[in-house]
């Protein structure tokens, strides 16, 4: 059985009606308090609980008190968030490194500032009620993240991914496509492996069993941030903040996102002791991981060529300006 790869192009095309639907999708603003100026910063985000540092800073006046006016704006998915930058619906947004480098070639101007979160735990592979893990013929899987995690659990375990059929769609269809037996399994973030399982699914471990993290940045526009460079650095800041927060007071954390995203509580929570939610900047070991995901793609024929990393990757932005943030 070949390896397929043919709804690559459709979802992409499918993404621009998602991003329509998706950005009706309810927000949470921080322009609570005098400090709060200016017109509203749109931070694009994902409706999960990888996000908590976002909705944490809206829910408590963190953005505001940095004196920034900031929209957090929820999407599907990380990938129809980075969309959105390129069309200026949004300014900045959250994303992971594997979405990021997919779309470079495309706009060629996102920029990533600064990591906030990374995992090898918050990912999980979740497999049907009858499917051996080591035999598996169809997995489902979202461009990006989702697929890079499929094609190297399969790598791990011995099987060729040329052999295995990849059946592309959103995260939500992954638990009913399994339930239906159209693919053996899935490997994506919460809530969908917690889904699967109530779907006669089992999660049987995690991409940091096999070697893959992920790391979310904060991204933007290269003219924007250049054009707003200090509102950019109190925005980080707040997400700072928000970070170490999210670690030290998870339940403070999984109220904002409930709220925000309608996320239950006690998935946050099992989200936060998963996930290293911590602001840094970027680093030349970013870059060489940043390379390899752009080679995966181009072997994937998903890129003819790699894009400027080096220029993509604002390595030690967050530490250069974050004297702006006060």
């Amino acid at each position: 059985m070949k390896r397929r790869f043919s709804g690559w192009r459709f979802a992409i095309l499918c993404t621009v009606a998602w991003i329509a639907a998706a950005a009706c999708s309810a927000g949470s603003t921080d322009s609570s308090g005098p400090s709060a100026a200016g017109p509203p910063v749109r931070v694009a985000v994902g409706i999960d609980a990888s996000y908590a540092p976002f909705f944490l800073a809206a829910s408590q006046g963190l953005f505001a008190a940095k004196g920034v006016n900031v929209e957090i704006v929820q999407f599907g998915t990380g990938g129809e968030a980075v969309n959105t930058l390129a069309t200026g619906q949004v300014q900045l947004a959250g994303s992971s490194d594997v979405t990021t480098v997919a779309q470079l070639k495309q706009n060629p101007g996102l920029r990533a500032l600064l990591a906030y979160e990374e995992s090898g735990k918050y990912l999980k592979v979740v497999v049907g009620p009858h499917a051996d893990p080591a035999r598996l013929a169809t997995m489902g899987v979202v461009p990006g993240l989702s697929e890079l995690a499929a094609t190297r659990y399969l790598q791990s375990r011995g099987i060729d991914p040329a052999t295995v059929r990849f059946v592309t769609a959103g995260p939500p269809e992954m638990p009913a496509l399994m339930q239906k037996g159209d693919i053996d399994g899935y490997i994506l973030w919460e809530p969908w492996p917690t889904k699967g399982v109530a779907a006669g699914g089992r999660v049987v471990g995690t991409t940091g069993d096999f070697g893959l993290t992920y790391v979310h940045w904060l991204i933007g526009t290269n003219d924007w941030i250049q054009a707003n460079t200090q509102t950019v650095a109190k925005i980080a800041a707040a997400l700072d903040e928000a970070a170490q927060k999210t670690e030290s007071d998870p339940h403070a954390a999984a109220v904002a996102t409930a709220q925000a995203a309608k996320i239950p509580e006690d998935q946050t929570v099992s989200a936060v002791a998963e996930i290293d939610f911590k602001v840094r900047d970027l680093t030349d070991q970013d870059l060489a991981s940043a390379d390899r995901i752009a080679q995966f793609f181009v072997d994937t024929h998903k890129l003819d060529a790699k894009p400027d990393l080096s220029a993509a990757l604002l390595r030690g932005w967050y530490s250069q300006h974050a004297g702006q943030a006060r």
